[in-house]
């Protein structure tokens, strides 16, 4: 006979996961997909002990994956358009002009926007910070400018573009999670997001009048990166053109694979007649992602060139996604076997008796984020299970789907760098050279999200509601 867990029972493996990663992945560093199919194993004890099969169990875990499977594959295809578009030369078309703006007398606003742009062409937060976010630490460094406020304005740059790119993992993630779309979560993400910029583009422009400068000369590294850009690719309007099919697909609405697989036969069609590339090295950069070693200039010399060229340019390709369609496809095995008991229902319904508004959720969401940062220190993660954890009771409460998902970037994606333990907050110290901490203060773009998501969740604005009649109500709560 199948009997419901008790309060503590239904606790016991959400528990078990969270002292699991905490231990195992952000203490010892231990594979966090092996601790979540772990956990998934003990959420499995407990639902044989109360009476459910292993039918039953794989069948929940099936229903779930099966939900998210459209956006999995966004997610591959999002790795073939990088490296398709990275090939083509779309990507360092965007980084080539980004890098020209750069003018030192600005260079604190300068280093946000450039490293945004960067970002949102690459779709990763680390790669620009690693590559511009250096360039940019370089010109400040020679006109003297304080570092730890310039390097504030990188990251802030970079996760305004890892959370606004089409192109970012985390922000296909955040959908998957949440269950919604992904043209949908980031235009829902402009109404936190773009207040933030303008708010951190004036303290930027403000702080960046009153610094004193030193000289205006470009430093050798962006000249380095510009003339090294310059010789691999050719530069003209046809390679903008990919950009353009995806801004419009998304304006329009038109279904996502179908715009970026469009815009990635463009882009190849640009890498065989603008850029050079035989069609076998195209379709190699689809899969295995774009590597300088398929440059085919008898002039360029792959070893003289500087380490961060490499870092910018060797990405993409399907294969590139994998790790994070794997972290997904574990976690959503451990939801879908203790969503088998309703082990997760029965915690959240003890939980949101204290939740009395939509603000209340809200600020109970960006907790939950916080506290899976802080113990997971991997952001994918803290998408994942608290999004899990509070898809109900946002529909419950007739709340879209997507102002989930827009509370899930703001409370994981753009805080992972702010805490010095994680692997952004680690990472982006060691590349900047500016202990966490220190740019902390000055990362106004990720803390503001979270404050504009709250003063959203208590006014009621720009917040979409979900009627009882709607598709997505009825498979969630009747389903």
């Amino acid at each position: 006979m199948k009997k419901k867990p008790s309060f503590l029972l239904a606790l016991a493996p959400i528990l078990s996961m969270v002292i699991l990663l905490g231990i195992g992945y952000a203490g010892l560093g231990l594979r966090a997909e092996l601790l979540m199919l772990i956990s998934a194993g003990i959420a499995g004890i407990i639902a044989v002990h109360l009476g459910y099969s292993w039918d039953d169990i794989i069948n929940s875990i099936v229903g779930k994956l099966s939900k998210t499977m459209p956006a999995i594959l966004i997610l591959i295809v999002v790795g073939l358009l990088i490296g398709s578009w990275m090939i083509g030369g779309t990507i360092p078309l965007m980084v080539y002009y980004g890098l020209k703006t750069i003018n030192p007398k600005f260079i604190v606003i300068a280093s946000f926007w450039v490293t945004a742009f960067v970002s949102i062409a690459t779709g990763t937060s680390w790669g620009s910070a690693g590559t511009i976010g250096v360039a940019l630490m370089g010109v400040a460094a020679g006109i003297g400018a304080p570092l730890p406020i310039v390097a504030g304005a990188v990251v802030s740059g970079a996760y305004f573009g890892d959370k606004m790119s089409p192109l970012s993992d985390t922000t296909n993630l955040a959908p998957i999670a949440a269950g919604t779309t992904l043209y949908e979560h980031i235009g829902h993400m402009l109404y936190t997001t773009v207040p933030a910029a303008i708010i951190a583009s004036i303290v930027y422009l403000v702080v960046g009048f009153n610094l004193p400068t030193t000289n205006t000369i470009t430093p050798e590294k962006v000249t380095t990166i510009l003339e090294t850009l310059d010789s691999i690719f050719n530069f003209n309007l046809l390679i903008a053109v990919p950009i353009i099919i995806v801004l419009y697909g998304s304006v329009k609405k038109i279904p996502t694979i179908p715009v970026m697989l469009t815009s990635s036969m463009l882009a190849l069609f640009n890498a065989v007649i603008f850029q050079k590339f035989t069609l076998q090295q195209a379709f190699e950069a689809t899969i295995s992602g774009f590597n300088i070693s398929m440059i085919n200039n008898p002039n360029f010399d792959p070893t003289t060139i500087i380490e961060d060229i490499p870092v910018l340019l060797n990405r993409g390709g399907m294969e590139s996604m994998l790790g994070t369609v794997l972290i997904a496809f574990c976690a959503y095995g451990f939801a879908g076997t203790i969503d088998v008991t309703g082990s997760l229902d029965i915690v959240l319904k003890k939980l949101l008796k204290f939740v009395r508004s939509t603000g209340s959720l809200i600020i109970a969401t960006l907790i939950a984020c916080f506290t899976s940062v802080c113990v997971t220190s991997n952001g994918q993660l803290s998408i994942l299970i608290p999004g899990e954890m509070f898809k109900k009771a946002y529909i419950a409460r007739g709340l879209h789907p997507k102002n989930l998902s827009r509370t899930l970037e703001d409370g994981a994606t753009v805080i992972e760098p702010l805490v010095p333990w994680t692997a952004a907050g680690a990472y982006m110290a060691r590349t900047l050279g500016v202990p966490t901490l220190e740019y902390l203060p000055w990362a106004v773009l990720c803390y503001l999200g979270v404050v504009f998501a709250i003063i959203w969740g208590y006014t009621g604005l720009f917040i979409t509601k979900l009627d009882k009649n709607d598709p997505i109500y009825k498979e969630e709560m009747e389903g």
